[in-house]
């Protein structure tokens, strides 16, 4: 069945629930997690003295984001974490690609400006290019 899992991880509300529902599916499976968090330096104005501080501190929330799910883990289950920065949904696609995952977990909506749509524009897309099942948690 499911070997590789990628779980996309925002810190979100919705990511949590995914993150726990990767971990439930991996325990049936045997299947090895792989959490990606991305760094979205795309949704902020960049003033280029700044932009090494703002890139530090989103590091920094993200490997905390990394540490929490990796710890929502339990003992049976193998998990990776990876940080990266750019565009999310192209990353994901990327990493989906790079790790041969089998099937991807992600929330339905993340910590994006806009609020109240069904579906976020991330796994929208997402949903729309994988080459791989998706598995939208809400």
């Amino acid at each position: 069945m499911f070997k590789r899992i990628l779980v996309p991880v925002d810190g979100s509300e919705s990511s949590e629930k995914s993150v726990a529902k990767a971990v439930e599916i991996a325990e049936l499976c045997k299947a090895k997690i792989y959490f990606l968090y991305v760094a979205n330096v795309n949704q902020i104005a960049i003033n280029p003295n700044l932009m090494h501080a703002i890139i530090d501190a989103m590091r920094a929330a993200g490997s905390a984001i990394l540490e929490r799910a990796a710890g929502m883990v339990t003992d049976n289950v193998e998990c990776d974490k990876i940080m990266e920065t750019g565009a999310p949904a192209a990353v994901i696609l990327e990493y989906a690609e790079i790790l041969d995952a089998d099937l991807i977990v992600m929330g339905s909506r993340g910590l994006g400006v806009v609020k109240g749509v069904l579906l976020g524009s991330v796994s929208q897309y997402i949903i729309e290019r994988a080459k791989a099942p998706v598995m939208v948690v809400k």
